[in-house]
């Protein structure tokens, strides 16, 4: 069995692992410090169970936990926080359990133990019924089966093509398995629609133009072609732009 640790935090981390091998001498404890590590090691050592903190800076264990949806095999995830809130907020999740720190041995193995005997469809149950309780920092996206994160912030703009969207972003593009409709109103403090199909981010407008052919078009920071802007969205952009 492997087992992940992630806490932003060494001394919790040391805790746990200590904990853990003192539980199951044989479990191979891994170990990361946030979420994005944590990603790292899911896809190098394939960990059937996360000991997951709620609380840490960046991409906090509740976000992490709805990105791992994409997985085809998830793991089994345990909460660990020091909040009854947001041990009540795991429930909302994709957890099995959840651990009050500090985290007692006894109470450790029941939860391990639940973790590692849960059925392949009951976690599936549990995946298919997660909810969004947390503000969402990234958008994810199965990758050679792995997950790829990308930050809201360096996204330029969502485009919706066929069944997926694709977000430009400095290091290329991703396909987004989400509707555009849904990001749109999700993030729409970053946003704006451009087109029925192109949400671009606010804050990389450099600045609106027109085409050798009359058409309305918008040039975005970093990014060599303009994009198309409809004749139905255009004041819309254009107040944006102003009020910038």
């Amino acid at each position: 069995m492997k087992i992940l640790i992630v806490d932003d935090e060494a001394l919790a981390r040391d805790r746990l692992r200590e904990l853990v091998i003192e539980l199951y001498p044989e479990t191979t404890t891994i170990e990361a410090s946030n979420s994005n590590r944590a990603l790292d090691k899911i896809s190098e050592h394939s960990p059937e169970i996360i000991l997951l903190d709620v609380s840490m800076p960046g991409m906090d264990g509740l976000e992490l936990a709805n990105h791992l949806l994409k997985l085809k095999l998830p793991p089994a995830i345990v909460f660990t926080t020091a909040h009854q809130a947001h041990a009540l907020s795991a429930f909302d999740t994709n957890a099995v359990d959840y651990l009050l720190k500090p985290i007692r041995k006894e109470r450790l193995r029941i939860a391990i133990e639940r973790a590692a005997t849960i059925s392949q469809s009951k976690l599936a149950s549990l995946y298919n019924n997660t909810k969004e309780i947390t503000v969402r920092r990234h958008l994810s996206a199965l990758v050679r089966g792995n997950i790829r994160l990308v930050a809201i912030e360096n996204i330029y703009f969502l485009k919706a093509e066929q069944k997926y969207v694709t977000a430009a972003w400095p290091e290329g593009e991703l396909l987004i398995d989400e509707p555009l409709v849904s990001l749109e109103a999700e993030f729409s403090d970053h946003f704006i629609r451009i087109h029925r199909n192109t949400l671009v981010a606010i804050k990389y407008i450099e600045e609106l133009r027109r085409t050798n052919e009359g058409q309305n078009a918008i040039k975005l920071v970093n990014i060599p072609t303009e994009l198309s802007i409809s004749r139905r969205h255009f004041s819309a952009v254009k107040k944006i732009v102003k009020q910038r």
